[in-house]
């Protein structure tokens, strides 16, 4: 059988796999409580299906390296979103959105693009000793300008969680390659170094695009989806000898199809971080605070066939202040009079 149809159909079941697996995780997450520690998902079945079908995925992605070139197998890792698409609708109990349809389009027609154009024989080639070190230390460097303090981290850390992903699978091309084809003793230096690079840089770029993520998915998501396979075409083209179809006219393609994809996947994550954040709940009402109004005690009405008393008045609060000779004075105004008599004045004898 051709070794590149091998590869591309490996690639699309360890897509699916990838798929199914964010989707379990998304739902797994979705029904645990935040609060709730890592230790917690271990008891739970859910979790330990969605490390399955992770695992499986990486073996189909490490097989498919070993029938295909770097150019070819990196690209169709794009297809994870693809795939995840009808599958996260389907678990959310809705439609697929137009904005999904057109990634998904765009995607596929510019993957068809790029296996035209890099279509190519089982890799022979891998990497020497001297050439491991020196991608892992360029790898290194780049991280570190990436993650620098500055403008924009999440999209900056996505890049560098990308290139660590794609040199951690240009490396295990190299282990695969020469673990299988026997052309050396499989503890010798090199491979036992380029394992010990896989490794660090696959745990790197898990560690950095969590960190990318955390400002949002959409625009992280992408980056890390398109600089993978640019970063692994990069190190198959410059030292693995591989090659596009057609030479130079292969670019036209090639670069066509690599427009198509970027954009289908920018509208893909989009559409994705737009329905993860329609997912989440909604934070709960604060309820307006009431106030209390304390009253003073109310006046008590007078009893029935009790005699209205007129209220002594100070003197000077009709017709001025009050002077320091008129304290304990009232006025007379409401004293009963006999008929002729004056009112005496304030102060003097009645």
């Amino acid at each position: 059988m051709n070794p590149t149809l091998i590869a591309v159909a490996l690639s699309l079941v360890s897509a699916g796999a990838y798929a199914a697996a964010a989707v379990a995780q998304a739902r797994l997450a979705g029904r645990t409580e935040p609060s709730a520690g890592a230790l917690s998902l271990l008891g739970r079945g859910a979790w330990w299906s969605a490390v399955g079908l992770n695992a499986g995925g990486a073996l189909l992605h490490v097989a498919a390296l070993k029938y295909g070139p770097l150019t070819l197998v990196q690209p169709l890792g794009a297809l994870t979103l693809v795939a995840a698409v009808p599958l996260g609708a389907r678990s959310a109990g809705r439609r697929v959105s137009r904005t999904e349809w057109r990634g998904t389009l765009l995607t596929l027609i510019g993957l068809a693009a790029l296996l035209l154009a890099a279509g190519g024989a089982a890799p022979h080639d891998t990497l020497s000793l001297p050439e491991a070190l020196g991608v892992g230390a360029v790898t290194m460097a780049l991280v570190a300008a990436l993650s620098r303090p500055g403008t924009r981290p999440g999209l900056r850390h996505a890049a560098a969680s990308g290139i660590t992903s794609g040199v951690a699978s240009a490396l295990t091309q190299t282990l695969t390659v020469a673990a299988t084809g026997h052309s050396g003793p499989l503890l010798s230096w090199r491979l036992v170094t380029v394992a010990v690079l896989v490794s660090f840089f696959a745990l790197g770029g898990l560690m950095l695009s969590q960190t990318a993520y955390r400002g949002g998915l959409g625009a992280p998501l992408a980056v890390v989806t398109l600089a993978n396979p640019v970063a692994a075409a990069a190190i198959g083209l410059i030292l693995l000898g591989e090659r596009l179809q057609g030479g130079v006219l292969g670019l036209v393609p090639a670069l066509i199809g690599a427009s198509a994809a970027v954009r289908g996947v920018i509208l893909l994550s989009r559409a994705q971080a737009r329905t993860t954040a329609e997912a989440l709940p909604a934070p709960p009402a604060v309820e307006p605070r009431s106030r209390v109004v304390i009253t003073g005690p109310a006046l008590a009405a007078p009893r029935a066939g009790e005699p209205l008393l007129p209220r002594p008045e100070p003197v000077g609060t009709a017709g001025g202040p009050v002077r320091p000779g008129d304290v304990g004075a009232y006025s007379d105004r409401r004293r009963p009079r006999t008929p002729g008599q004056e009112p005496s004045p304030a102060g003097a004898p009645g």
